[in-house]
């Protein structure tokens, strides 16, 4: 008996031995069949799902890792390729990668939706992107090439990186298992990336300004080969209509979408903030070398890296608003405390606060584009949400250059801070009625 039971629900087992296992328990136990559809299934499905996760979590992660990787010494590398003005400088390389992203990642969402792929794409993405972090790291130091010139190559590696992140999460949209535990892994990935890409990346500096260049060239290459381990579950045979009206038309289909499209440019900007201003300020204000600074930045990353899957499966039981809402209101509190802390142990805390209410919020916030986009619209929906998340880090990052110069470090973390809860207050009964419209389809 012990034997057979260990058997139950297993695909490979024979058939008609696990009918006769469901007769040995039926003649114990009346209401057997009923509890045996109940269990669980332990199938090759089920493996497969997770195994995709894995990979596209894994997929995401590249791509974060890479970039942050150039962040705890941007200012030394922006030198090293010669530009005039580190903080300008600075503002500009992280600048026109954004913009890049922006331009592009509709392009790589409506191609995606309309022809029913996203493997090749991503591999066709982080080729190019593996190519151009390769040439910053190599041609200006060989040909002398001018700080314009790599911003140009900065530009192309931004549009081909974009591509590979939109793609990869579009795919996790794809699976089954519940949006916010999808979303939860992209968020893991996400978090994981850029908390380990910091404290790396400040160790890489240590050992030339170009070398976070080379890893990250050799690590979106890596994606190029993982992408053969990825199977597409696109939705085939979608059609619609191409071109920008073709996408805009998209997007004004689900109006609702402009909600979590708003936390995600006010998340991102929060992030781009700190990616420039917080790095010059942990950097000029408590004198950290660019690895403490790494550190630093690290107590963000961590736990925020560290909670989103596990979030993001809570916000499949307990809905979209609280954490969307309440959330934004605790991120927001903990940007501003960032920007008060008196010493770099007391920031240090606080962005891990700020960390832990972060990944409360951001996988909801995600998972609502998956709740509200129709699947023949996944690729260009993704693509609205990086796309604006990316306008947000722009703003982030162009917001902490300004009011860094004009009014001090500790001003673009209260300004960044507040327009995070603005947001979240103004947005609070559009985000519940979404929330509530999601969970009464998901209960019809």
């Amino acid at each position: 008996m012990a034997r057979l039971m260990c058997h139950v629900g297993r695909p490979e087992y024979p058939a008609r031995r696990r009918a006769v296992t469901r007769k040995v328990f039926a003649w114990g136990f009346p209401t057997c069949d009923k509890h045996m559809a109940a269990l669980p299934s332990f199938g090759p499905a089920v493996h497969s799902t997770d195994r995709e996760r894995a990979l596209l979590g894994g997929v995401v992660f590249a791509v974060l890792f890479a970039q942050v990787l150039l962040y705890p010494g941007i200012d030394t590398l922006v030198t090293a390729l010669g530009a005039p003005a580190v903080l300008e400088a600075s503002t500009w390389f992280l600048g026109v990668e954004l913009a890049a992203s922006v331009a592009f990642v509709w392009l790589w969402g409506a191609v995606s939706d309309r022809r029913g792929v996203r493997v090749p794409l991503i591999r066709a993405g982080a080729v190019v992107a593996a190519a151009s972090y390769a040439l910053l790291a190599t041609v200006p130091q060989a040909t002398g090439l001018p700080f314009v010139g790599a911003l140009a190559v900065r530009a192309v590696q931004g549009a081909a990186t974009v591509g590979v992140l939109s793609l990869a999460m579009t795919m996790l949209m794809d699976l089954p298992g519940g949006h916010g535990r999808n979303m939860g892994a992209a968020g893991v990935a996400v978090g994981a990336g850029t908390a380990l890409g910091a404290p790396v990346g400040g160790l890489l500096y240590e050992r030339g300004p170009f070398v976070p260049l080379a890893a990250a060239a050799l690590l979106t290459l890596s994606i190029a080969v993982l992408s053969t381990r990825l199977a597409d579950r696109a939705p085939t045979g979608m059609g619609g209509r191409g071109g920008i009206a073709g996408i805009a038309a998209r997007v004004r289909a689900t109006p609702g979408l402009a909600v979590p499209y708003a936390f995600g440019f006010i998340d991102r900007l929060s992030a781009g903030v700190f990616a420039l201003a917080g790095t010059l300020y942990f950097r000029t204000e408590f004198g950290l070398s660019p690895t403490a600074t790494g550190l630093l930045l690290f107590c963000f990353f961590g736990p925020f890296a560290l909670f989103q899957y596990p979030f993001g499966a809570l916000s499949d039981r307990l809905g979209r608003a609280i954490p969307v809402v309440v959330g934004s209101v605790g991120y927001g509190l903990g940007v501003a405390a960032v920007g008060l802390a008196p010493s770099a142990v007391a920031a240090g805390v606080a962005m891990a606060v700020v960390g832990v209410v972060g990944a409360f919020m951001s996988p909801a916030t995600m998972a609502l584009v998956t709740d509200l986009a129709s699947e023949t619209d996944r690729g260009v929906a993704m693509a609205g949400f990086n796309a604006t998340a990316s306008v947000g880090f722009l703003a982030g990052v162009v917001l902490g250059g300004a009011v860094a110069g004009a009014a001090g470090f500790a001003t673009v973390f209260l300004v960044a801070g507040a327009v995070e809860i603005v947001l979240a207050l103004v947005a609070a009964p559009a985000v519940v009625r979404l929330a509530g419209r999601r969970a009464s389809e998901a209960t019809a």
